[in-house]
């Protein structure tokens, strides 16, 4: 495992890169996304030149340059996607799916049956129409097992796609689904043209405000505007798209004026800018969260008395203060954004003397020795596995941390190892809950499997009365809380620093961002 570079050698590095570089029929519930808050945007209102510059922002290189465009893949290249695609729905400021490719959409009585009706001005980068066969092809992608899809098991209920017309799709699907536009908010739903699936990964081609001019993940990756954007005119030229796997690089770039934007900076980095008059820091809550994951199909975690013994050593709140800077809220091992209509809120106090009765019982009476991969990919991963190391030392767990290299993490050591850190963009409850805990799903990374919490779910789905429904997601999160194998400690509040010669990035997720509304002075 690597150790951790020096800040000259990383700045060194850093700069050796950079050098050549309608409203359904059921009753819908809100989902995460902020607090209802205005959204605060960077910088001055975009200049009146006719002159665009080129926006530079890096990436994390999750998948050690394996990245794919294609929104299905399992190593999906989020950075570039968001910038290259659009889906049919997105979500608006109070987590409301809003119609983006679709104009609006409308259920049967039992929200077995959705008809969406589509734009009739939109068209691909290759300047191909988007019409209801990109939709139904979209769709029939994610779902083919060839894929490997991660959301294949959150869409594996719809049953069929018709397409009546060139504008309008009706999803039948094989249970109800009161929230049913909520799954098409989702990254991996954008819309890829009809027969691309053999090119996508490689050509990108979408109806997003950019256009792919070459593909570089462990490099750097460029695009140009689309003017022929459906949203109208981007008012950048173009956008580089910068590999820095490593958090304290990617800061060192942004003072070195070497980025314009430092995206999900944690509070630790913003204090670095908040003084300087040359950035503004854009502070927002989010549903995104971090975890310490327990493989529960490989020893010792395969006891469900080991991993509740490891959740109980964790003092939240000081994590919080320590890790976070009180920039966070406890969770109590739910993955539900605090402000998601569906969150459940159970108690997890801290408590070593129920954590070493819970040890001894599954026959660790004088505790037990575990090894906790981390990285500095995030800039939040290393002190969290560090606190977390000194908490559950008290309950005789002893954590030996092991620090993997940022570029390799994701491939070599998540989902293979049985105890690392891992993080997590916000979703919505459904999309969450089906995503990393079903039984099925791609991405199930403590492999968890229980047929009772995949029934909850599809129960879930199907229940039209809102109360009713909530009641279910709730029940479902609490089982997965108590006997799962998630430590989830806290929700955190987002940071994003944007020099001020940038204008126009607002205070949401990336995926959220209007990407043709953003400009950059020289």
């Amino acid at each position: 495992m690597s150790k951790q570079k020096s800040m000259l050698f990383v700045l060194l590095l850093v700069i050796v890169m950079l050098a050549g570089c309608a409203l359904p029929a059921a009753e819908t519930a809100p989902a995460a996304h902020s607090e209802n808050a205005p959204v605060e945007s960077a910088g001055a209102a975009p200049s009146s030149t006719s002159v665009r510059s080129t926006l530079r922002f890096p990436h994390e290189l999750i998948f050690n340059g394996s990245e794919s465009l294609d929104p299905a893949s399992p190593t999906q290249f989020t950075a570039a996607m968001v910038l290259l695609y659009n889906r049919l729905a997105r979500l608006d400021q109070a987590g409301v799916p809003q119609p983006e490719l679709a104009t609006a959409w409308q259920a049967n009585e039992d929200a077995t049956e959705w008809t969406f009706s589509l734009r009739d001005d939109v068209t691909f980068h290759d300047g191909k129409p988007f019409t209801s066969a990109d939709v139904a092809y979209t769709i029939a992608h994610i779902l083919d097992p060839a894929t490997e899809s991660p959301q294949a098991s959150l869409l594996d209920l719809i049953a069929s796609v018709e397409t009546p017309d060139d504008q309008t799709v009706v999803f039948q699907l094989s249970q109800g689904h009161a929230d049913f536009p909520l799954l098409l908010t989702h990254r991996a739903t954008a819309i890829i043209p009809e027969n691309s699936a053999e090119t996508i990964g490689a050509t990108g081609i979408g109806t997003g405000p950019f256009i792919l001019e070459t593909l570089a993940p462990d490099g750097t990756t460029t695009f140009v505007a689309n003017d022929a954007y459906w949203k109208g005119e981007p008012l950048l030229a173009g956008i580089e798209l910068i590999s820095l796997p490593d958090a304290e690089a990617r800061t060192l770039a942004e003072q070195a004026g070497q980025i314009d934007i430092l995206f999900d900076a944690t509070p630790t980095q913003t204090d670095l800018f908040v003084n300087d008059d040359s950035y503004t820091v854009l502070r927002f809550p989010s549903g995104s969260w971090t975890t310490l994951v327990m493989r529960t199909d490989t020893p010792p975690f395969d006891d469900i008395r080991v991993r509740k013994a490891l959740q109980m050593a964790a003092n939240r709140a000081e994590m919080i203060a320590l890790v976070m800077n009180g920039e966070a809220t406890v969770s109590c091992d739910t993955p539900v954004a605090p402000n998601d209509a569906y969150r459940w809120n159970g108690e997890c106090p801290q408590d070593i003397e129920g954590a070493k009765a819970l040890l001894a019982e599954a026959g660790y009476p004088d505790g037990i020795d575990v090894t906790l991969y981390t990285t500095s990919s995030s800039a939040q991963l290393i002190p969290l596995a560090e606190v977390y190391q000194q908490q559950a030392a008290a309950a005789g767990i002893n954590v030996s941390l092991e620090i993997a290299p940022a570029d390799s993490f994701w491939s070599d050591v998540w989902m293979v190892e049985p105890f690392v850190v891992s993080y997590w963009r916000e979703r919505t409850a459904d999309q969450i809950l089906n995503e990393v805990w079903r039984s099925t799903a791609k991405w199930n990374e403590a492999y968890y499997k229980n047929p009772a919490y995949d029934q909850l779910l599809d129960e879930a789905r199907t229940e039209l009365d809102f109360e009713a429904r909530r009641e279910l997601y709730q029940a479902a999160q609490q089982l997965i809380a108590e006997e799962g194998g998630h430590l989830i400690p806290y929700h955190v509040n987002q940071f994003h620093i944007v020099n001020n010669q940038v204008s126009g990035v607002t205070a949401q997720a990336l995926t959220e961002i209007e990407w043709h509304t953003i400009s950059k002075s020289e």
